[in-house]
């Protein structure tokens, strides 16, 4: 290989498809943390007080990789 010339890298897609949709991990995640926690899956991260942001990190630290 050529030293000027480097691998590409794929590029990530960070949108929702519409074959998975409502079945994207991110969204499962979410909805199921949000039933844990006994929140409105209309709840954004945001609105989280500091105890459920450091939980929602932990459970997406763990099972989004």
């Amino acid at each position: 290989m050529n030293t000027g010339e480097r691998k590409k890298q794929p590029e990530l897609d960070n949108s929702v498809s519409d074959s998975t949709g409502q079945y994207d991990l991110r969204f499962v995640l979410w909805r199921q943390f949000c039933a844990q926690q006994g929140l409105s899956v209309d709840t954004l991260p945001s609105q989280l007080n500091n105890d459920q942001k450091d939980l929602w990190e932990q459970m997406k630290a763990k099972r989004l990789r």
